[in-house]
């Protein structure tokens, strides 16, 4: 089998078109799960279509288990930091980790919930020197340093998350929502790559 490296199909640049994501481990079959499977992916018979890399979590099940409610409690609790400023800590923390897969799914995300593209063209155009908002700008930068080398990022930039307008709730999430995506982009590295979704299908 080809790595990623040297397979064309296999995508390096960013984009917020979200490509295929082809796993390199065989994902479980969800016909036939096992009951401990199925509980921990949540399978219910209105709801059938889960994504490979699930499937490929649910090879470890006690791991999925623990998975899924930490991610959903840090990029979906209420109050705090909102959605689109926990989704702009995701995008950062993959475009340091080069995460193709997982900054183009943030990325949407991002843009469908701020309704605006331009921001996201900036930061894959210009990556850390990007011209965004303020506020966001604040949100990209420490999200960067953090995932950059985390033992650097001090009290000086927890200082300019509070004067871009952050209160400490929100500091707090950015952290977590930053934090998780330095591990998520690892397993996404590990167990499959992005491709373009007409080379898949070729």
């Amino acid at each position: 089998m080809s790595t990623a490296l040297s397979d064309p199909a296999v995508l390096h640049d960013f984009t917020v078109e979200v490509p295929h994501w082809r796993p390199r481990v065989q994902p479980i079959d969800l016909a036939e799960a096992t009951p401990a499977q199925r509980d921990a992916l949540k399978v219910t018979p209105s709801n059938t279509k889960v994504s490979d890399y699930v499937l490929v979590l649910a090879n470890d099940v006690e791991t999925l288990k623990a998975r899924t409610p930490l991610f959903n409690a840090i990029m979906y609790n209420r109050g705090g930091l909102g959605r689109s400023g926990r989704e702009l800590g995701a995008v950062g923390a993959s475009v340091v980790n080069r995460c193709v897969y997982c900054a183009a799914v943030h990325a949407s995300r991002y843009n469908q919930l701020t309704k605006d593209s331009r921001q996201m063209e900036q930061v894959f155009a210009a990556g850390e020197a990007a011209a965004l908002p303020p506020r966001e700008a604040a949100i990209f930068a420490f999200a960067v340093k953090l995932s950059k080398t985390p033992s650097e990022a001090t009290e000086a930039d927890v200082l300019a998350l509070r004067e871009a307008g952050l209160e400490e709730a929100e500091i707090l999430d950015l952290v977590l929502s930053t934090a998780l995506f330095g591990w998520a982009n690892r397993l996404m590295h590990l167990l499959g790559d992005p491709v373009a979704t007409q080379a898949e299908e070729a």
